[in-house]
């Protein structure tokens, strides 16, 4: 089979793999669709992101779906030919925070295409696939492409958790990419009243504002618009931050009102932080960090037609142009808002 292996910054090769055969518990996936992330673009464009670094060639994706072809032994809950979205989460279940049911934050974590760890964790991007039954989630009436989309929207369903009551609240997203949009699905979703969304190209603003963003906010060529949202001790009740820059940061601190709430979701490295703002504000500064339970969410949503992720899917290309994927999704000129590559 073949399968999407990066062995450093801009060096992406499409690579012969042998096939695995599912073990008790386990099923065999065909891959259908699978989106590229945010993640394997910093490994793709920059070996890395942080102290998180390339040190030896790894399967990137982790936003992933396809079909059943094989059941392992004792798998019950499925049925070979299904459509499954596949939650690329794979705690241990068992060390301490698993147990207090903070799986996302598990000692033991095997998230698909993670340099983190040493040996890394081989990531989703091949023609076949062996899972843990228990990682896939029946995505019968959607396409794979909506399919694959579970994992991006259940790290914003999680992060909706983390900001709390929603409902009537004032929201700033900062950082209107696919994290960020599917953000303001969410967070309107679970009753936001006013959405504002900062970035600083024009292009993916447009596409928010289609998406139902009540304003959005140039804040390279209009600065002086989010700023005004500052005036006695500022407006916003929540704060997402998707972008992962600081100076996105520091403008939604001086936005919030006292005692808003600000979910960090960007991971662009460490950042130095306003703390007489936050202080003086009182402010509450949550991380938000990958998900667990919300992957089931984020597919029935999805089913029932309460999210409609369509429209995020800008662009799919086969497996043999998977580098013009990542360059596409790389490429802020351009409306690229979510690139999928199809595996068959």
């Amino acid at each position: 089979m073949k399968a999407i292996v990066i062995h450093a910054a801009k060096d992406l090769r499409i690579e012969d793999q042998p096939v695995e055969e599912p073990g008790a518990g386990q099923v065999q996936i065909r891959m259908a669709t699978g989106g590229v992330c945010g993640s394997d673009l910093h490994y793709y464009n920059h070996g890395g992101f942080g102290a998180v670094r390339l040190k030896q060639p790894m399967v990137l994706g982790h936003e992933v779906a396809g079909y059943v072809t094989k059941l392992g032994a004792g798998v019950e809950n499925l049925k070979v030919g299904q459509l499954v979205a596949v939650s690329p989460s794979r705690p241990c279940n068992a060390c301490k925070y698993c147990l207090q049911g903070l799986q996302n934050e598990c000692l033991n974590m095997r998230f698909y295409g993670s340099a983190m760890p040493f040996p890394h964790i081989q990531g989703a991007f091949r023609e076949v696939l062996v899972v843990e039954d228990s990682q896939c989630v029946v995505a019968d009436g959607l396409t794979p492409g909506e399919a694959a989309m579970a994992e991006p929207l259940s790290v914003c369903l999680h992060a909706t958790r983390r900001a709390g009551e929603m409902l009537g609240k004032r929201v700033l997203i900062t950082g209107a990419g696919p994290i960020g949009t599917l953000c303001l699905l969410a967070a309107r979703r679970a009753g936001a009243a006013e959405i504002v969304m900062v970035d600083i190209a024009d292009s993916v603003l447009e596409f928010a504002k289609s998406l139902g963003a009540d304003r959005v906010i140039n804040s390279m060529t209009h600065p002086e618009e989010l700023a005004a949202y500052g005036a006695d001790k500022g407006t916003f009740d929540v704060l997402y931050e998707c972008s992962g820059a600081a100076p996105a940061l520091n403008a939604g601190i001086t936005a919030l009102r006292p005692r808003g709430v600000i979910v960090q979701l960007g991971l662009g490295g460490d950042m130095s932080l306003p703390m007489m703002a936050i202080t003086s504000k009182e402010l509450e500064l949550r991380g938000s960090f990958r998900f667990h339970q919300e992957f089931a969410m984020a597919v029935e949503l999805m089913k029932s037609g309460l999210i409609d992720v369509k429209p995020l899917i800008t662009h799919t290309l086969p497996l043999a142009q998977a580098e013009e994927a990542f360059k596409i999704a790389s490429d802020r000129s351009t409306l690229s808002m979510k690139a999928q590559i199809t595996f068959s």
